[in-house]
């Protein structure tokens, strides 16, 4: 039977394999790309699946002052595509890191 001591030092010991682990997820997450699009692809936005906006590309026939209000509109709409393509991967990765870890499905650590 292991001693009160040897179980905390095991709980300590996975708490901290747990953390390296959801460490380097988040690492990879900067590394992994998604694209937002919007306007049948006139406007795009590259995204880190962490949500870090990369870059914004605007079809040259978007650039009239009469298409102003269009064009914020598509930057929006491609924004938020690009963050719901970044959570989506983001999602599929923890949970990819949570099974490995042996974390029963649904649960998070928090802060992570």
């Amino acid at each position: 039977m292991q001693s009160m001591e040897e179980m905390i030092a095991a709980a300590q010991k996975a708490a901290e394999t747990i953390q390296t682990q959801m460490t380097e997820a988040q690492a990879k997450l900067d590394t992994l790309e998604v694209e937002g699009s919007s306007g049948g692809g006139l406007v795009k936005v590259r995204a880190s699946a962490r949500g870090r906006i990369m870059g914004v590309s605007i079809d040259d026939s978007l650039m009239k002052p009469e298409e102003k209000q269009m064009l914020e509109d598509l930057v929006t709409a491609a924004l938020n595509d690009a963050r719901s393509k970044a959570d989506q991967v983001s999602g599929e990765e923890m949970t990819k890191i949570q099974q490995g870890i042996g974390l029963p499905p649904g649960m998070t650590i928090p802060g992570l």
